[in-house]
């Protein structure tokens, strides 16, 4: 079973991926843990619109089509159960040799980050999960965890916030999601939908 835990940067998706781990664990199944964070493109390719272009953000942040062939439909229908559960380190912006790993044929794929619900990936969901916050809270998250500027306005920023609604305006992931949370207070998230 894949699941995805979508929503925009400092939403709360790898808290809340990390979670449901052992819950799912105490019922007997495997977990896969996974993150869009393992399949970014090289920089080379994530720039190549500019570093302040949002329809770069969309569109070219991830390599969607190697998440799709080693992750996504080997743990699929029919799939081979041999998957790798990552294959770039952004950090370095090099290519990663993780090793190929086999998964449990009653696996659950917890697999969390931003733009999942994009096109090219909706096919490959068994169940999906968006994380909703408001904006002003997910930059002030993002700002203490990565030290950047907690304003929306700010020109660093405006690269994600218009890829973000370049995103939601072509794909409506709050409507493709099969649950809607909205993490706002992270001691009372709320399912809306």
């Amino acid at each position: 079973v894949r699941v995805a835990i979508d929503g925009g940067g400092g939403a709360g998706k790898t808290m809340l991926a990390n979670e449901l781990v052992s819950p799912i664990r105490r019922m007997g199944r495997s977990v896969i843990r996974a993150s869009i964070d393992g399949f970014h493109n090289p920089r080379s390719v994530r720039y190549q619109r500019g570093r302040g272009s949002s329809e770069g953000y969309f569109r070219d942040s991830f390599n969607v089509e190697e998440l799709a062939s080693t992750l996504l439909i080997p743990l699929g229908p029919e799939g081979s159960l041999r998957y790798r559960p990552a294959i770039f380190d952004y950090r370095t912006d090099s290519e990663m040799a993780a090793p190929v790993e086999l998964a449990a044929a009653d696996a659950i794929v917890l697999f969390d980050g931003v733009l999942l619900h994009q096109t090219a990936l909706q096919p490959h969901w068994d169940f999906s999960i968006f994380v909703h916050t408001q904006i002003e809270i997910s930059f002030s998250r993002m700002a203490q965890r990565d030290g950047s500027s907690p304003h929306v306005d700010a020109e660093e920023n405006r690269r994600y916030v218009e890829g973000e609604r370049l995103y939601h305006a072509e794909c409506a992931p709050k409507a493709l999601a099969d649950v809607v949370v909205d993490n706002s207070d992270l001691e009372n998230p709320v399912c809306i939908g």
